[in-house]
């Protein structure tokens, strides 16, 4: 480990020039560490990645197509793809995550939600990988795979496998119909950032890819990390509808299928998050995400009373699945009670930058 920041401060140095200082910034739930790098009076972020070149290019590219539309990505400094190293813009400390509230979530997720449809009004699809069929299905199999089969040992039956196939055809199925943008396929409160204006600061989207409309706002607003009540999510979705609509994302016609849309969209995201939590315990020996599994899978208990095709499903996790995972050494997150609606703040002017926010 010395010897490797060692090297990193020798090539930070390099480029910057001057004595530069290194400290930990972050890691997450891949293989990357972050540190944040003083120099003279400029901090940046330096991303030490494992060196595999094409991430690290399609991580520079996508920044870039971000960045050209006015929302706030990392500016790139300078790269060493061999090497697996970034140096990036420090958008600073203050995730989402860290600071949402009552009084805030409102315009935060406006400001949000607002990059979110220049993205998918916008941004080029060009380039990125399709999430289709068999992506999708690969992603639901991580549930059975890592968290019934590795993490609680459970080999499931015939008929939970049935009940898993049959469940996995209708979230595929509804995924496919939707309109297809851009999907930053992360955009949730531990990605994104409370900077100055434009906020937020926009992390985490090299494995960006074309697919649904539905999955970033699902993943945002049924965050697997911060819970938010059934009501205030569902005025939320209905007000980013009705901006997809003016935008042009979203057909008028289609409005009516966005909660559908919305729903199980988020089924297939949550299965997919629950095993790949139990796989960071498993595999990378990261257990605290263990205790995000719970509410994870509770979004798919909330909204399977609505879906009769979920129903063994919804059976399978309450029964066999939740009361098997560990005791979480601290309480879930849950975000306020109650919070007026904000679909005021959703408007915006596409053909320009995104609504800036006034900070916090």
């Amino acid at each position: 480990m010395e010897a490797r920041h060692a090297r990193l401060t020798a090539w930070v140095t390099g480029i910057l020039g001057g004595e530069c200082r290194l400290e930990p910034a972050a890691s997450d739930a891949g293989f990357r560490r972050y540190w944040r790098v003083r120099s003279d009076a400029r901090s940046y972020i330096l991303m030490d990645a494992p060196p595999v070149a094409e991430e690290l290019e399609r991580f520079v590219r996508i920044a870039e197509r971000l960045r050209a539309l006015g929302l706030n990505t990392p500016r790139v400094h300078a790269q060493a793809p061999d090497q697996g190293l970034l140096l990036l813009d420090d958008l600073g400390t203050r995730h989402y995550l860290d600071v949402l509230s009552r009084e805030n979530v409102d315009r935060l997720y406006g400001d949000a939600l607002a990059a979110l449809a220049v993205i998918q009004a916008r941004a080029a699809t060009e380039g990125l990988p399709r999430y289709d069929g068999p992506f999708l299905r690969r992603e639901l199999a991580l549930f059975r795979d890592w968290l019934l089969i590795r993490q609680l040992g459970r080999q499931p039956s015939q008929a939970e496998d049935a009940a898993l196939a049959f469940a996995c055809d209708l979230l595929v199925e509804r995924a496919l119909e939707q309109p297809q943008v851009c999907v930053h396929r992360d955009f949730h409160s531990r990605n994104l950032m409370v900077t100055p204006p434009p906020s937020p600061g926009i992390l985490d989207f090299q494995d960006a890819v074309q697919g649904p409309l539905t999955y970033d706002p699902v993943s945002l607003l049924r965050d697997c990390y911060i819970a938010w009540p059934r009501e205030q999510v569902a005025d939320w979705a209905l007000g980013y509808a009705a901006l997809a609509v003016q935008s042009g994302i979203l057909r008028p016609e289609e409005e009516a299928r966005f909660m559908t849309w919305f729903d199980l969209m988020g089924v297939q995201r949550h299965l997919k998050a629950s095993g790949i939590f139990a796989r960071l315990n498993i595999r990378d020996g990261k257990p605290g995400y263990l205790a995000e599994i719970p509410r994870t899978l509770g979004y798919v208990l909330e909204v399977a009373p609505a879906y009769p095709e979920l129903t063994a499903l919804a059976d399978l996790i309450r029964d066999q699945v939740l009361p098997e995972l560990p005791v979480a050494e601290t309480p879930p997150r849950m975000g306020a009670d109650k919070s007026p609606p904000m679909r005021e703040g959703l408007q915006t002017d596409l053909s320009k930058k995104p609504a800036q926010s006034s900070g916090t």
